[in-house]
């Protein structure tokens, strides 16, 4: 991936001393995150990203892609919107993180548990399908060699 240095204001860009900051285009993030424009833009649209604004042009920094790196990874393990936007709005109390990391344990630690016993349902629907196959193979055997169709029904 290629990355723009542009450089902007230092109000814009956030930097007191003028010097570029990496930016990156819409199309850079998408490519980069596996994820559509289109994706992108609905983040804004929830006020997850926030690009600056250079005519219709949208600029993103190294923080909108760190956030969209959140957002991607959190969509990925099966975390809701709203519990993203609590772990990235933790981001902005300025305590070096901590608050966001609890909050993260904790929400991990859930999503953990929830997928766990997901995983068990699966396992136990698995075990049920595989004696169902189990036993029609078994039926269809038997019809082959009996030249007779048996009955599914156990008496």
């Amino acid at each position: 991936m290629t990355v723009q240095m542009v450089h902007h204001s230092a109000e814009a860009a956030g930097d007191r001393h003028g010097a570029e900051t990496p930016t990156f285009t819409i199309t850079q993030l998408a490519e980069e995150f596996g994820v559509t424009t289109r994706a992108i833009r609905f983040y804004e649209d929830k006020d997850l990203l926030h690009p600056l604004r250079q005519g219709q042009t949208r600029i993103y920094r190294p923080r909108d892609r760190a956030r969209l790196q959140l957002i991607v990874r959190g969509k990925r393990v099966g975390f809701t919107l709203a519990e993203i936007r609590e772990i990235l709005d933790l981001y902005d109390l300025h305590d070096s993180g901590e608050a966001q990391y609890r909050h993260a344990l904790v929400k991990f630690e859930e999503r953990i548990d929830s997928l766990r016993q997901q995983k068990s349902e699966i396992d136990a629907q698995i075990d049920q399908l595989q004696d169902g196959l189990n036993r029609v193979e078994g039926l269809l055997r038997d019809a082959q060699s009996d030249g007779a169709p048996k009955s599914c029904a156990k008496n």
